[in-house]
């Protein structure tokens, strides 16, 4: 809705995983050479975990778009509240294989011979199994097994395990000793800090075009910063609510004071509504308690205020619309009739 408003040629802050936008941060780079070091040794597990919407899954995109296809198969699966033989068909499925019907042996024939095949090929398969922090001990030692598939001097298969700091847990189990002798490089996706933050979004808006209209002010970068944490999809999911109440109220210059609406709003958003007789019995006691009247009458005041320019934007909107209706809209021609 506020790409075009701002010029933009796309909107630069989805949130569903992009390579496009990838961003190498100082850790990212990192997790990046730990994953490009593994498929140069061709064997193991390499192992990268990471907050949620760190940007686990755009880094392994990334990597797939740097990848020779003609001489990786690689292969992804993200559904992991599985029990192992169903991962396992997961897995099959993933590589382009017919998976229904099929007896767990069957499987675990048809891939081998894939697997096999790619080798005679000069190829190499690749499986990424994304939120690895959901897999249970039992499901982990089936993927194990699958490193079991070998040519006279290598694995036929190799395994990244992308997850959650939780999936450390795992690892660290008892029973999972046999697995941790097979990874051979594990890297932890930390957030970005203040610096990268901005770089990442500047980044984020120089690839859709934008040309330093609109403005954000250093305190809005800080701010953005301090509420994200550093963590990309927090950023992206607060810059695109940010701009969208930019293009309703028509600003131009983002500042702290304009980001600080904004985590308002959201934040008001995940809290519960008290029941109106609760509203009316303490509302105006804890204004008076805490001396504030003042300034929550002038909150309620710039509310309004905000509300009715949003409610102008809209009206502004669909005028707008109903003019390109009115203009495409042709009356078809009478037709003959005869008697």
């Amino acid at each position: 809705m506020y790409e075009s408003y701002y010029g933009l040629s796309a909107n630069p802050f989805q949130l569903k995983p992009d390579p496009h936008f990838f961003f190498g941060s100082k850790g990212h780079k990192r997790a990046m050479s730990y994953l490009e070091y593994g498929l140069s040794q061709g064997d193991g597990f390499i192992v990268i975990t990471g907050e949620i919407g760190a940007g686990k899954t755009t880094l392994v995109r990334s990597l797939f778009r740097k990848l020779a296809s003609e001489k990786i198969i690689a292969a992804q699966i993200t559904n992991t509240h599985l029990d192992s033989d169903d991962t396992l068909r997961m897995v099959v499925a993933a590589f382009g294989l017919p998976y229904e019907d099929v007896s767990k042996a069957a499987l675990l024939t048809k891939l081998e011979q894939f697997l096999r095949q790619c080798e005679q090929q000069g190829k190499r398969a690749l499986l990424v199994v994304d939120e690895a922090q959901n897999l249970s001990s039992r499901t982990v030692e089936e993927l194990r097994m699958l490193s079991n598939f070998q040519s006279d001097d290598k694995p036929l298969l190799q395994t990244f395990l992308l997850g959650q700091p939780e999936f450390r847990n795992t690892l660290l189990s008892g029973d999972m000793q046999q697995l941790r002798q097979r990874v051979i490089a594990t890297y932890h996706l930390g957030p970005m800090d203040a610096a990268e933050t901005r770089a990442y979004i500047e980044h984020r808006l120089h690839t859709v075009g934008w040309r330093g209209a609109p403005s954000l002010s250093a305190d809005a970068f800080a701010t953005i910063h301090e509420y994200s944490g550093g963590i990309p999809r927090k950023i992206n999911s607060l810059c695109d609510r940010l701009f969208l109440m930019g293009y309703l109220e028509e600003i131009h210059n983002f500042t702290a004071t304009e980001v600080n609406a904004v985590i308002g709003d959201i934040q008001q958003e995940f809290v519960l509504p008290q029941p109106q007789a609760q509203i009316g019995a303490h509302a105006p006691a804890n204004v008076a308690q805490t001396g504030q009247s003042a300034d929550y009458a002038a909150s309620l005041e710039k509310m309004d205020e905000r509300l009715a320019r949003m409610e102008y934007s809209v009206i502004s909107v669909i005028e707008l619309l109903k003019q390109v209706i009115s203009v495409n809209c042709v009356k078809p021609p009478a037709q003959n009739e005869t008697n």
